[in-house]
C-alpha cells in the first residue's frame, strides 16, 4: 500500500481534495451544515441555507453534464468552435511570439527597440482594450481570435526573451568562433536551448487563452461556451455555468498537462530536472 500510495501520491492528494470540495459544496446547497450546526449556532444557522438558483449542487451539475454531453449534445457546437478559435489565437500566437522573442533577446537593438512596448503591453490588462477592439474589428470570428491572439502573445514572447538572455554565452562564442552562421546558431543552440523556457510560456498562454475564450464570446458570438455560460447566468441557470466552467478548466487541465509532460521529456538533460522539494 505505501509503495502503490508513493507512485500515485499526486493523483491521490488531488483526488482526495477535489471529494472533500465537492462535498462541501453539496452539503452547502443541501443544507447539510445548517442542519449540523443548528444546535450550536441556532437561528444564524439559516445563513447556511443558499438557494439552488444561487449556488446548484455537484449533483444537479452533473446531471445537466450529462444531459448536455450525452442525451441532447448541446454542448459540442459550443465546444467546437471555442476550441477553433483557441487554436487559431493560440497558434498565431506562437508563430509570432517565438520569432519576435527570440530575436529580440539574440539582438540587442532590436530588444531596446522592442522591450519597453512589450512591458507596457504586459502591465496592462489587456482585457481594457476589448472597447476599441470591439469598434475597429466588429464582432466577429476574427475578433474573438485576436482577442485570445492578444491575450496568449505575452507570456510565449517574454518566455522566448528570456530564453535566450539565459542561454550559456560560451557556447555561442564558440561556436561563432568556428564560423556559425546565424542561421545555424538559431537552430543549433538558441532554439534547442530555449525550449523549456517556451513550453513554460505556453502553459501560462493556455490558462489566458481559457480567459479569452470567455471574454472574447461575450460580445457578439452565437456559439461557444463563453456564450453558453453568459446566457445561462442571465437566466439563472447556474447548474449549466458550472458545466462550461468546468468545462474549460478541464480543457485548460488537460492541455497544461499535455505540456508539462512533453516539458518533462525534454527537459531530462538539465541537472536537477523534476526535482521536487518534499
Amino acid at each position: 500500500m505505501k509503495a502503490f500510495y508513493l507512485r500515485n501520491e499526486r493523483l491521490i492528494l488531488g483526488l482526495a481534495m477535489g471529494a472533500s470540495l465537492l462535498l462541501a459544496w453539496e452539503g452547502l446547497a443541501r443544507g447539510w451544515w445548517a442542519d449540523l450546526l443548528q444546535p450550536l449556532l441556532g437561528a444564524d444557522s439559516a445563513r447556511l441555507r443558499i438557494k439552488p438558483i444561487f449556488i446548484s449542487s455537484p449533483t444537479a451539475v452533473a446531471v445537466s453534464a450529462w444531459t448536455l454531453y450525452v442525451r441532447t449534445g448541446a454542448i459540442w457546437p459550443h465546444l467546437g468552435l471555442s476550441l477553433f478559435e483557441l487554436a487559431a489565437g493560440l497558434g498565431l500566437a506562437i508563430a509570432v511570439g517565438i520569432p519576435f522573442g527570440l530575436i529580440s533577446g539574440r539582438y540587442r537593438r532590436v530588444a531596446h527597440a522592442s522591450e519597453p512596448f512589450m512591458t507596457a503591453l504586459n502591465a496592462t490588462p489587456q482585457v481594457a482594450f476589448l472597447p476599441l477592439i470591439i469598434l475597429w474589428m466588429g464582432t466577429g470570428l476574427g475578433t474573438r481570435i485576436f482577442i485570445i491572439f492578444l491575450l496568449t502573445l505575452l507570456p510565449i514572447f517574454i518566455a522566448a526573451f528570456a530564453a535566450v538572455r539565459t542561454l550559456d554565452p560560451r557556447l555561442l562564442k564558440v561556436a561563432t568562433s568556428f564560423g556559425s552562421s546565424e542561421g545555424f546558431l538559431f537552430r543549433s543552440i538558441i532554439l534547442p536551448g530555449s525550449v523549456p523556457f517556451l513550453l513554460t510560456g505556453l502553459r501560462l498562454a493556455i490558462g489566458r487563452g481559457m480567459i479569452g475564450i470567455v471574454v472574447g464570446e461575450l460580445y457578439g458570438s452565437a456559439t461557444g461556451l463563453g456564450l453558453m455560460i453568459n446566457r445561462a447566468g442571465s437566466t439563472f441557470q447556474t447548474d449549466i455555468v458550472f458545466v462550461g466552467v468546468f468545462t474549460i478548466v478541464v480543457l485548460g487541465l488537460a492541455l497544461g498537462e499535455i505540456v508539462r509532460r512533453v516539458e518533462m521529456k525534454v527537459g531530462v538533460w538539465r541537472p536537477n530536472a523534476g526535482a521536487v522539494e518534499n
